[in-house]
């Protein structure tokens, strides 16, 4: 079973990727945990780019090919392989990122979006995407605390430095996005106790994986 987890900054995806991995290695279950961008050895040089301050200056078209390319090599390289061998796998973002960053984000064609994801992933899309949803203000909030903490302000912190309003745009497209394909995604609180969003968590991937 392939599960993504999508949402704004600081909805607490990584804490909810962990705390399934552990309830589902409980049950016997092999886990596969990875990430976008960086699930891949190339996706982790793309990272560096994509998230870095120092590149603030990247063009929307850019990002998008680079963001493209880093799920190429993550699908052929990780997810496939991972998935064909029988295990579980848990994505920290995947291609429905790239319609909310990208297109309600940076105001790219919705369609075309669409169409190039379509190539990226080439034909692997995930049995379920669980939107981690949070108001903008308090999910930056929570990000940029989070990259000071780690001391991933510079390293990491290039879609923290954007507008408010460019990560209600982003939320919206998430949001656009789960209404438009129900059964796949699946709207939670992340704005709850991270026990709460758990146990949401596992209501849904158990009913997902007895159904």
């Amino acid at each position: 079973m392939f599960i993504t987890f999508e949402g704004i900054e600081g909805t607490g995806k990584s804490t909810q990727i962990a705390l399934l991995q552990k309830h589902l290695e409980a049950q016997g279950r092999r886990v596969v945990v990875t990430c976008e961008p960086g699930g891949s050895r190339i996706g982790a040089e793309l990272r560096r780019v994509l998230l870095s301050l120092e590149n603030r200056d990247l063009t929307p078209q850019a990002e998008l090919f680079l963001y493209l390319a880093d799920r190429a090599q993550h699908v052929a390289q990780v997810v496939r392989p991972a998935l064909a061998s029988g295990a579980v796998v848990l994505s920290d973002r995947f291609a429905d990122s790239t319609v909310a960053y990208q297109g309600y984000g940076r105001g790219m064609d919705l369609p075309l979006l669409h169409q190039l994801n379509a190539v990226a992933v080439a034909g692997l899309w995930p049995d379920l995407t669980l939107l981690l949803d949070l108001d903008p203000a308090a999910g930056l909030g929570r990000a940029v605390a989070r990259n000071s903490r780690e001391g991933k302000t510079s390293a990491e912190g290039r879609f923290e430095a954007e507008s408010l309003a460019f990560h209600g745009r982003v939320r919206q497209g998430f949001l656009d996005l789960a209404a438009r394909e129900p059964g796949r995604i699946r709207v939670l609180d992340a704005s709850d106790t991270p026990e709460s969003t758990a146990l949401a968590v596992r209501a849904q991937v158990e009913a997902m994986l007895h159904a």
